[in-house]
Formats: structure tokens, sequence, C-alpha cells
């Protein structure tokens, strides 16, 4: 029996080659009987985009709702920033690539109706994402203090290196001097860390990684820890300033500022198809297995 879903869209602007997707996921959920909510700043967007406001039960405004799922419409970035307004109320998200790659947002245009079906029937699957925790002392973070992907710690406005005093568990680890160092989660050793060349953990592994930008020392390399350990961090910059960044979402700190990382109190809820895999994501997105001489 089909499930009458309480379901909230979630999204941004997007190219105008792209609309038609939104405008067929609409057209589904308004079909399916779906009790549809849409983001407020999102559905500003639309109506201007499409010529008309969306047919839709409410728009969401502030951070009071409940949902039975969340559908992030766009590419990785928007499922972030997603996940943050869900924050801790264990709504499952479900990503719709309009974007490029995918990882996060991996339901491409061709997959939505069996997506939605599977919501409907709810024989969809969930899985559970750890996120970071990000706590400060001598400087606050302003937003909210968790990551699904990363924390990353940079340098800015100069071509110097900063140091980054490193402690696990309180032992003293190592002093990186970097361009930066970035503190991932299994979920986002595919995104930054993996540019670094991080290593890439599955998304079920209870670890966090920690791999440096731009090391000073050719032989320092990323570093696999259980997800149980407590890291803190200590910098410095001839700037006297440095950049902290969750998931994109960045601050200016001052020297002096103490920070400590470590696994969340909660995790996230991410809808996965049942015929959609890790390994098939990275077959798929990755390309792993594909010759480039084959025409």
């Amino acid at each position: 029996m089909r499930k009458r879903l309480k379901t909230g869209l979630f999204g941004g602007d997007c190219r105008a080659d792209k609309l038609y997707i939104i405008g067929q996921l609409l057209d589904r959920l308004n079909d399916s009987g779906a009790e549809i909510y849409i983001q407020s700043e999102f559905h500003a967007f639309l109506k201007q985009a499409l010529g008309r406001p969306p047919q839709v039960s409410g728009v969401l405004d502030g951070d009071r709702f409940d949902l039975d799922v969340a559908l992030s419409v766009g590419g990785d970035g928007t499922f972030l920033r997603t996940a943050a307004l869900i924050n801790r109320r264990r709504i499952p998200i479900l990503g719709i690539n309009t974007g490029r790659l995918g990882f996060l947002a991996d339901v491409s245009e061709d997959q939505i109706a069996d997506a939605l079906t599977e919501l409907t029937e709810g024989s969809y699957r969930t899985e559970e994402r750890m996120l970071l925790e990000l706590q400060t002392a001598g400087g606050e973070f302003q937003g909210y203090n968790h990551a699904l992907n990363e924390v990353a710690i940079l340098k800015r406005d100069t071509s110097s290196m900063i140091t980054i005093h490193t402690y696990l568990n309180g032992e003293y680890l190592t002093s990186y001097q970097s361009d930066g160092l970035l503190i991932a989660t299994p979920t986002g050793s595919t995104a930054y860390s993996m540019s670094v060349n991080g290593p890439i953990l599955l998304p079920q592994s209870d670890n966090i990684v920690l791999s440096p930008v731009a090391p000073h020392s050719l032989n320092v390399r990323p570093l696999v820890i259980p997800g149980s350990h407590s890291i803190r961090l200590v910098v410095e910059s001839r700037t006297q300033s440095f950049l902290t960044a969750l998931d994109g979402r960045s601050e200016v700190m001052q020297i002096g500022t103490e920070l400590t990382v470590k696994k969340g109190s909660y995790t996230l809820n991410v809808v996965k198809p049942r015929h959609h895999t890790f390994y098939r994501t990275l077959r798929e997105k990755l390309m792993w297995g594909v010759d480039g001489r084959v025409k």
C-alpha cells in the first residue's frame, strides 16, 4: 500500500536546461498523492524560474518542520546544505542529481520514477552516515558546527604555509606545515580529501581521515584513525589568522583559537535506492576498471 509521504524539497538555483527535471519531479510527487513542502528560498527560485508558483502543500521557512523524507535537488553541495538544515531531526535525505558528478546526490533523471516508487512503497533503504563535530575554545564557530564531509583548516590571504599542531586523544602526533589539514568522514573520503590523495573509505566505516593539503615534508601522508579518537588542533600562522571550513561553510579564526574535532553525537540518514551500492558508485562515478584506450 502506498503511503502519503510528507515530502520536503530543498535546493537552490539551477541551470535553465535542468528545470524540466524539477518539473517532472513535482508532477510525479503530485501524482503519487504526496504532501509537498518546499524550502522557502527554493520556492522563490522555482516561482520565478517556472513562471508560476509550484503546486505544493506549503513552504518551509526557518528550522521548525517535520517530514517523512527530504529530497535534495541539485548537486553534492546542495545535499550538504540540506543536511545542515535537517540537523538532528533524523529525517532521511534522498539526493536528486541535477548537478555533475554526484556522490551524495546520486539519483539521476532516469532513476527518479523508480526512486519515488520505492519511497511511497516504503521499500527503500537508508544508510547512517557519520558526522564530525567541531568545538572551539577562544573563538566560537558561529554556524552549524557539524560536517558530513570534512572539517578543513586552511591558510588564507598569503602564500605562506600554516603550522597545525595536532594531538590525538591528548597525545602529540605531529605539526603539519602545509596549506591546510582536512579531517574527513568516510563520506567525505571521496570529496576534498580524495583530491589531496587521501584514501577512500567505505561509508559504513567507523574511521576518520587526516589528510594534509600540500605538506612541506613529502614523507607526511594521510592517516586513518578510529572514529572514537578526539583530535585537538593548535594553529600558527604569519597572518595571525586562518580559515576553518565545515563542508564549505567557512569562518576566519584568530591564532590562539583551539579546535577539537570528534565524531558527532548523532548520524545522518541517507536514502539509497535498492540497486545503488558504493561499489557500483565507484565504478560509475570514478570509472574504475574503464580502459580509456577503448573507444
